[in-house]
């Protein structure tokens, strides 16, 4: 009988330590899980900020009516100095833009069958 209720005092305190083992590795546990949501979402604050900001200019000069006129007389500009040109493409960009075409022309017709 004293070796059952040694057994149980000893078994007691065991549990008891457990209990506040497991309150202290969910304490952790929570206090991990917070500090990185909080990193991570300051870090995509930051990221996503300076994406934004980056174009965020761009974004608002084509909301002008007069920027777009600019951009498009400028683009206008542009293909008529190219058409000016006796040759649009360089000879080593032909070859790869054929070597693409031709591989594109193969993967199609594996569509048809």
């Amino acid at each position: 009988m004293s070796d059952f209720v040694r057994t149980n005092v000893i078994i007691e305190p065991k549990n008891m330590e457990d209990k506040h083992s497991k309150g202290k590795n969910l304490k952790v546990f929570f206090i991990k899980l917070i500090s990185i949501s909080i990193a991570v979402f300051i870090l995509f604050n930051v990221f996503f900020n300076l994406l934004i900001q980056k174009n965020f200019g761009y974004i608002m000069s084509l909301k002008d009516l007069e920027n777009r006129k600019e951009l498009g007389d400028q683009l206008r500009g542009d293909i008529q100095k190219l058409l000016e040109k006796d040759k649009l493409i360089n000879d080593e960009d032909k070859i790869l833009l054929y070597k693409l075409y031709q591989k594109l022309k193969l993967e199609f017709k594996d569509i048809d069958k």
